[in-house]
């Protein structure tokens, strides 16, 4: 029964290719393990799991950890977007467009010119 109530989680997890994924029930409990590529993808991970069994649920256990912690996440450029677009998106600041312009000198010359397909390292908070 509790597996099915964080499907959406498992899902995610599978969607996001969590490395040494790991889930098992027992007692009315889930327990999942794991490893994010990024911190952003653990947040994304523990916000599925407060939205299907709230704040703090207490019928389940992740432990979820991550391989890079230098970034925070990759993100590749899709038409449309801009620098301070994509901060808004990660930092829910679009003037933190700067921090993603910094991390990207090697590749980017000038803020206001990105390109989609473009693979953009998203700094540490």
């Amino acid at each position: 029964m509790v597996k099915q109530k964080y499907q959406s989680v498992l899902d995610l997890g599978q969607k996001l290719n969590i490395h040494g994924g790991d889930v098992q029930e027992n007692a009315g409990k889930l327990k999942i393990s794991g490893t994010a590529s990024t911190p952003y993808e653990k947040d994304l991970l523990w916000d599925e799991i407060k939205k299907v069994g709230g704040e703090n649920p207490t019928d389940i256990e992740a432990d979820i950890k991550v391989a890079d912690t230098s970034i925070y996440a990759l993100h590749t450029v899709e038409k449309g977007e801009s620098l301070s677009l994509i901060a808004k998106h990660y930092y829910g600041d679009p003037m933190k467009y700067k921090q993603i312009f910094q991390a990207n000198s090697d590749k980017l010359q000038n803020p206001d010119v990105i390109h989609p397909g473009q693979n953009l390292v998203i700094p540490v908070k």
